[in-house]
This record gives structure tokens, sequence and C-alpha cells, in this order.
């Protein structure tokens, strides 16, 4: 795949992982982004720190219908086409189930997998132009492997999982790539609020992305073999999973007793 003559479009492009993918597909040669984002102060820096690109910016809330449709109406106005639609933009409300708010619950599956299936659907017209597209969902290990403590966000990542699954088969007439990226927890302002230390960077999480974009994978994890490992356990195994999450439990208890990024 060629990127320098794609148009993308990626959610939360404006900090962290997204911001990271951004950068990766600049330095690619990619130059014609529409970015959503909720911080129109962040959106509008993204200009001033790559000159030589085109930014749209699509001020905004994933989880919002309306604001989706926006977005895809300002796209095919500016574009009248799509290459790559990159769905990152996340939320966290970590905790015991039953303390968190029943407003932080429906967000999180609003903003990290129903605005994401939305936004999908809409851009489907515009991305069936292009002669080579993708579509990039960022899910989290938690999306294949359910942890104490982020029931509902681990719900809303693995929906993501078996979405773009499921839409890849449905595309296969078509010249679009449909990729899952798993990343672990990582250094974004996400994580600000996590208990949480040795975390990965966005750069690496960016830098694999591109990497699987350009090889063709459907799937890219971040964590290693060890990654692999609790994969391979959990499935074939979960009993004994379990266990093993036995005696990480307390500290997964403090990692999320402040973790809130909405």
């Amino acid at each position: 795949m060629n990127l320098n003559d794609k148009k993308v479009l990626i959610t939360g492009g404006s900090s962290g992982i997204g911001r990271a993918i951004v950068d990766a597909l600049y330095q690619s040669g990619t130059r014609s982004f529409a970015v959503a984002g909720r911080d129109e102060a962040k959106l509008n820096q993204l200009a001033k720190d790559y000159p030589e690109a085109s930014f749209l910016y699509l001020h905004g809330n994933v989880g919002n219908p309306t604001d989706v449709m926006a977005f895809i109406k300002k796209v095919d106005q500016e574009w009248a086409g799509l290459d790559i639609l990159i769905n990152n933009a996340g939320v966290v409300s970590a905790g015991p189930l039953e303390d968190i708010s029943d407003e932080d619950i429906i967000a999180q599956i609003d903003i990290n997998l129903t605005g994401l299936i939305l936004l999908t659907k809409h851009a489907l017209p515009l991305l069936k132009k292009s002669t080579e597209a993708a579509i990039i969902n960022v899910s989290s290990g938690l999306g294949v492997i359910g942890l104490p403590f982020y029931a509902t966000y681990a719900a809303a990542k693995a929906g993501t999982v078996n979405f773009s699954e499921a839409l890849r088969r449905e595309l296969r007439d078509f010249p679009i790539h449909v990729m899952t990226v798993y990343p672990t927890a990582t250094d974004t302002p996400m994580m600000k609020t996590a208990n949480t230390s040795n975390m990965d960077t966005p750069e690496a999480v960016a830098e694999s992305t591109i990497r699987g974009l350009l090889a063709g994978e459907i799937d890219v994890f971040r964590g290693g073999t060890q990654m692999l490992e609790n994969r391979k356990l959990n499935f074939e195994h979960p009993l004994e999973y379990d266990e093993k999450v036995k005696g990480m439990y307390w500290a997964m208890k403090e990692r999320a007793s402040k973790h809130r990024s909405m």
C-alpha cells in the first residue's frame, strides 16, 4: 500500500495513540488527514506541527450520532472519497461495576463501540470508491482477555474485535482491508489516572500499526510473547487463567481505583 496519496479519517487523532499514528503516517508520506476530536485546541495544533499536511478538523463526539453524520458529510464535501478509516477514539471508567455511574457505562459503549460502528457504516460508501482502502479498529488487550474492574470497557473492546472480524468477511468483494490493533497499557493521557507503570509508548503502538497495515495483517497485538501465552491460556484453560488473575486482583483493584478518562 502506497500511503503517500491516501486520504485518512482518524478519530481521537489529536493525542495519545491517535496522534502517534498521525505522526507515523506523516513520516510515511501521508498528507491528507481528517481528524475527529473533542478538544479544539489540540486539533488546531496539528496544522502547526505538520505544516506540509492538509487537515480537516472534525470537532465533536464520536459517541453522538449527529456528530458522526456531520463528520462524514464534511469528508464527503471536501474529498468525495476516503482511503483509510482509523477508529481510535476511546474512553475508560474503571472500578467495581456497581460503583460506576450509569452515565459512564453508557458513554463507554457509545464512544468505544456504537460510535465506531456508526462511523464505519456511514464511511463505507466513501471507502468503496477507493481502489486500495483500509479500516483500522483500535481495540485493546482487554478485548481478548477480560480483567476485573474493567468489565464495561472490556465488553466494548471485545465488541470491536468481533465487529472487525465480521466486517472483514462481509467486505470480501471490495478492496477494503480490515485490521484490528490490540494495545496493552500505553502511556497516553487516558492512562494518567491509572496506578500503573512499565507502559508501552504511543509511538511503538503506531509503528506496529503502520507496519501491520503495510504487511496486510488482520490483527496487530502488542505485549510480546507474554501476551501470546496469556491469550492461549485464557482461551484453552480459562479457569487456570482465573487462578492467575487472583494473584493480580489487588494490584488491578488499586490500578483501577482512580482510573477514569471520559
